[in-house]
């Protein structure tokens, strides 16, 4: 059992939309193959992954550093006996040989996309849906049904309150309960505007959430909190800079809402920090750590071990980034939930065609894997790759 090869291709996922931050216009994903001498019902075993939106494609991190520490490593270093398997945790140590602690930066990203192919192909090697193989693996009780909310409401040329409205009633129309809007790219006076404009489209029929990206001082932070606390949102979600804790923690004397952030922080190091020093609440506060950013499953299962050392429930992690890795690790390991992109960031967001979303819910299908052969549009390009 051995990974022959891993195979890397560089994507556009351009979109003129944009955040508070940054345009899209010239993003790029990585899409990965990792292709092992495993044959299933026939077929050779393939993993298969990608990084999360937000952050460009990794190629020459992947094919330069990672890919090779994978191919020259003695391939019995990398089995799980117990098993019969792939160990992901091996080959997760392979690729971070030499590699010094800190400075995560983009790193994070490449290994964390090689991370997700790793476990497609274990699981598939399992031949188990991975959500049911990490609840077996961590001793709990596996449930398919996991909630979902839509992320949308970028800024877009043209784009009036009208089309705003518009777009987030079509969420409502296809069964979800929660929807976010991005916030921050304009005043506060016009975002107050289009924040009434969608809460009067939703009425009592979803909950709204805002995201900042991180835009904000201190003080554009507070003047923000104080107009978003007269409105009964879902959370306020990243305000400043992603590692300016004191920002905050000083942020929650004036927003007693639900806050969220974590989507930019890339280590359990990181997210110990957070916890520490953030003024992060347990009771209503909620964690976006993305696996895919952040150096994969194998990280993220020690993320989840230092939150539940701080005192916090796996259940205030709501994963960024839409993607179906997160989708296996909060149906196998009892996170709150994920995020979801119904029309932007395609093919890579999203689920496989079978599954609709009812009451903000999703049921997980039983694919093998991480289920990407379920989506059409994604795993053409994913074949393609491999072959």
């Amino acid at each position: 059992m051995r990974i022959v090869d891993v195979c890397e291709v560089t994507k556009p996922i351009s979109s003129p939309i944009r955040n508070a931050y940054i345009d899209f216009s010239k993003m790029t994903a990585s899409l990965v193959a990792v292709v092992t001498d495993v044959e299933r019902n026939g077929k050779r075993v393939i993993g298969y992954g990608f990084n999360s939106n937000g952050r460009y494609g990794q190629g020459g991190l992947i094919r330069e550093r990672f890919r090779n520490r994978i191919l020259e490593a003695d391939p019995k270093s990398f089995i799980d006996e117990a098993n019969d398997n792939l160990d992901p945790h091996k080959i997760w140590a392979a690729m971070m040989t030499n590699e010094k602690p800190g400075g995560h930066g983009e790193r994070s990203v490449a290994v964390g996309t090689l991370d997700m192919a790793i476990w497609d192909a274990t699981a598939k090697i399992a031949g188990k849906p991975l959500f049911r193989l990490l609840a077996e693996r961590g001793g709990r009780e596996a449930n398919p049904r996991v909630f979902v909310y839509a992320a949308g409401g970028y800024y877009y040329p043209g784009k009036d309150d009208n089309a705003l409205r518009a777009e987030m009633r079509g969420y409502l129309d296809r069964g979800y309960n929660v929807v976010k809007m991005k916030i921050g790219g304009s005043s506060v006076q016009d975002d107050a505007r289009r924040i009434e404009e969608v809460l009067k489209e939703i009425g009592k029929d979803a909950q709204l959430a805002v995201d900042a990206n991180g835009r904000f001082d201190l003080e554009t932070a507070i003047d923000y909190a104080k107009m978003l606390r007269q409105y009964p949102l879902f959370w306020y979600e990243e305000a400043g800079d992603p590692l300016d804790y004191a920002l905050q923690a000083s942020l929650a004397e004036f927003y007693p809402g639900p806050m969220a952030t974590g989507e930019n922080l890339f280590s359990h190091q990181d997210a110990r920090n957070l916890l520490r020093y953030g003024g992060m609440r347990p009771d209503r506060d909620w964690l976006q750590f993305d696996c895919a950013l952040s150096y994969g499953l194998v990280e993220y299962l020690r993320t989840l071990d230092v939150i539940e050392q701080c005192g916090w429930s796996r259940a205030r992690c709501i994963p960024h980034g839409g993607h179906q890795m997160s989708l296996n690790i909060a149906a196998g390991l009892g996170l709150g939930g994920n995020e979801s992109y119904p029309d932007i960031f395609q093919p890579y967001g999203g689920f496989p065609d079978s599954v609709r979303v009812e009451n903000g819910h999703i049921v997980m299908p039983e694919l093998p894997g991480i289920g990407f052969e379920g989506k059409t549009d994604l795993i053409t390009p994913m074949r393609e790759l491999a072959a």
